[in-house]
């Protein structure tokens, strides 16, 4: 017999005999087993997907039963049980840049859409804090980490990092890298020097001869590579950069804002055109530019590297090296949750392209 119940839905009343819980917290598999009329291994094999496969109809009784109690697993126990969580870590540099949130944004999409929870930290303190963050996941005892952010040239404390790695590794986790191909895992890794290299080139073909480039931080190798990259585009046009004219500073838009003033402060020539080597830099150069009242790209052209989903609303729009981030993020999550290499770490690399906008128009000389 049924009743009806909100919105027509019918209603089941329990079978005799069999317990009805008075609340959802109060749940457990015991009661999804009696009201599905299974054992309470069936239930269990059904509830945590075990490879040990139940027949449909008992599968379908188990989730029913699940629904109309409203069970949640417990997944502290399933992990003690099981040695293993269904939770993925995620370690950022910095979650305000958007560079990070992006990627972060598409390997959640893929988490979700396989019902594993997300534990983000954005972590300032480079590889140290990610050490220590590879450990807290490995005593939670996470299914899989992935580690979104440059590597820096200190080797002894990347050293520590890859030690970390593998403890959790070898204690059954899998993980992935965004960013260089340093730490002995399968890396989702940017073209950084292939980008910068494209992007010069381009540059000058619009007529640009007088360049800065606002460097990033020393010793971070993405800043490193972009730099590198860059460099080497002018010098295929024979335009090298002044070496007074590369300016380091925080990969930030304060970061870019301070190295701008320094470029204007210097007391040399204006370049025809600064390059930051990430677009939160660039935008906090074209503040500075618009507070010294001077115009972009009329009195200095501007470009960046990313292309993070905030210059939307950046005017001049900005000329940069658009990377896939929210795809690179979707790979990221793919690769840690897929079948694992069969005999060394995968290294997948990602191509930029290279956005002309308005930042950078041709000067009218070319």
């Amino acid at each position: 017999m049924t009743e009806a119940g909100p919105g027509g839905m019918r209603l089941g009343r329990p079978a005799a005999g069999r317990r009805e819980p008075a609340a959802a917290f109060g749940v457990t598999l015991q009661d999804v087993a009696d009201r599905a009329g299974v054992s309470l291994t069936t239930a269990s094999r059904v509830v945590s997907e075990s490879p040990r496969k139940v027949g449909q109809q008992m599968t379908d009784r188990v989730n029913l039963a699940v629904a109309e109690l409203g069970y949640t697993a417990n997944l502290q126990a399933r992990a003690v049980a099981t040695g293993q969580s269904n939770t993925i870590g995620v370690v950022v540099h910095d979650i305000a840049d958007p560079y990070f949130s992006s990627i972060a944004a598409g390997l959640i999409e893929v988490a979700y859409s396989r019902q594993l929870l997300v534990c983000l930290s954005s972590t300032s303190a480079g590889e140290p804090g990610e050490r220590e963050y590879v450990a807290l996941m490995r005593a939670q005892r996470a299914r899989a980490l992935i580690l979104i952010g440059s590597r820096t040239d200190d080797v002894a404390v990347r050293e520590g990092l890859r030690g970390e790695i593998e403890a959790f590794t070898h204690s059954g986790g899998r993980v992935v890298a965004v960013g260089q191909d340093l730490l002995g895992v399968d890396t989702i890794m940017p073209e950084n020097a292939a980008g910068a290299d494209a992007l010069a080139r381009a540059l000058v073909a619009q007529g640009h001869r007088r360049f800065a480039v606002l460097a990033g931080p020393r010793g971070v190798l993405t800043a490193r590579d972009r730099l590198a990259g860059f460099t080497a585009g002018l010098r295929s046009w024979s335009v090298p950069p002044e070496p007074t004219s590369v300016i380091f500073g925080e990969f930030t838009r304060d970061g870019g804002y301070e190295a701008m003033s320094t470029v204007l402060a210097s007391g040399n020539q204006l370049p025809d055109c600064v390059f930051a080597v990430a677009d939160v830099m660039a935008v906090g150069a074209l503040a500075r530019l618009r507070a010294a009242g001077l115009s972009v790209p009329a009195d200095i052209a501007v470009a960046g590297f990313d292309d993070i989903v905030t210059l939307r609303d950046v005017y001049p729009p900005l000329t940069t090296v658009r990377l896939p981030l929210t795809r690179m993020g979707q790979m990221a999550a793919s690769l840690v949750l897929g079948e694992a290499a069969p005999d060394r770490p995968r290294v997948m690399p990602v191509p930029g392209e290279v956005i002309l906008r308005e930042s950078t128009n041709p000067r009218p000389h070319s």
